[in-house]
Order: structure tokens, then C-alpha cells, then sequence
């Protein structure tokens, strides 16, 4: 069974032009085109933050702070890559930025380990229901979710994964082999 490969990204050749244009045009005050911005990618930013932190609440929550970065870093884009990328990559450090303030909040306050422990508030499935891919996804730990998330659906490398988190390229490697074995161990019961 294969994990990967399930979820396409990136936007239509017509959707990425279209939106190049708006972000042009928003750059240079055009609400009314970033507006069509937002109505064209917020489905997918709000999707790309709920697989990185597995909860519908919060996720509208990164994902409006999503939005107000890109209002404010708009003269940023360049145009050199697609805005959809630009976006993407935004999205995500926003997240990986929100995942890293709290994991210095906890440290404050509570003892290292225990962090993954706030994950376990998503309820196991009971007995006999299904079990899709998603859900399992949301249940796995931070860590491994993140990694899983950005590595085997959003299709980064693991070199670009250790940039953003800043983690060693070794320890994304053992989080996403224990991901694997933990999506393949849920999704077989």
C-alpha cells in the first residue's frame, strides 16, 4: 500500500497565470484582486494548515494568520517562483513558526517529552469504524505528522524540511519512518 502520491498539488497553468496577475495587481493596492486571490488558494491553505496540525479550530487560525502575512509581505513576491508556491511556503512557516513558539511556551513549563502528549487529545477511533487516511494522518504525533505532511504530500525534499524546522536532516528522516510505520500500522486494523 502506498502513502504517497494521494493528494496532487500546485494550481492549473491558467489558475497560476491568473494568479500572478492578481498578486501583481495586489502588490499596487488592488484589494479587489487580492480578494480573488484569496477566494481562488484559501481552500488550499486552509487544507495544507489542517494536515500540519491536525485541528479544524486552529487551522482556520493559521490559516487566517496566513492570509494577514501575505497581505503585509506582498511587495516581497517577486514573481520568479508561482505565487501558489510563494503562498505555500508562507502557509507553512507561519504554522512551523506557531508549532515553534509553543514548543518554547511548554518548555517553560513543562518537562521535555511531554509535548507530544498534547497530540493524544485526538480521540482513537472505536472499535470497527474506518479509518481513512486523513485520520490517521491527524493522529499521528507533531513531529512525525509535520514531516510526513511536508515531505510525502507537499513533496519537499528533506534538505528544504531541515531548513524550515530546523531540524537535522537525520532526525526528519527517523520521524518520517516512524510516521510511515505508524500510518501503515493504523490503516491496517
Amino acid at each position: 500500500m502506498s502513502l504517497t502520491g494521494s493528494i496532487v498539488r500546485g494550481p492549473s497553468p491558467a489558475v497560476a497565470d491568473e494568479s500572478a496577475e492578481l498578486a501583481r495587481r495586489a502588490q499596487h493596492g488592488d484589494v479587489a484582486a487580492f480578494e480573488r486571490l484569496y477566494r481562488a488558494h484559501a481552500g488550499h491553505v486552509r487544507a495544507l494548515c489542517i494536515r500540519l496540525c491536525a485541528d479544524g479550530q486552529r487551522a482556520e487560525e493559521f490559516a487566517q494568520d496566513a492570509w494577514v502575512r501575505v497581505w503585509e509581505r506582498l511587495s516581497t513576491w517577486r514573481g520568479e517562483a508561482a505565487f501558489s508556491t510563494w503562498l505555500h511556503r508562507l502557509t507553512v512557516n507561519v504554522v512551523l513558526e506557531s508549532f515553534r513558539a509553543e514548543r518554547r511556551r511548554l518548555a517553560r513549563v513543562t518537562l521535555a517529552g511531554d509535548e507530544d502528549d498534547a497530540d493524544a487529545a485526538i480521540p482513537a477511533p472505536e472499535p470497527g469504524d474506518a479509518l481513512d487516511l486523513e485520520r490517521a494522518i491527524a493522529r499521528l504525533p507533531r513531529g512525525a505528522r509535520t514531516v510526513f505532511v511536508l515531505h510525502d504530500v507537499e513533496g519537499y525534499r528533506h534538505s528544504e524540511i531541515a531548513t524550515m524546522t530546523g531540524l537535522a536532516e537525520g532526525t526528519l528522516r527517523a520521524q518520517l519512518c516512524r510516521a510511515r510505520r505508524l500510518l501503515m500500522e493504523m490503516l491496517d486494523r
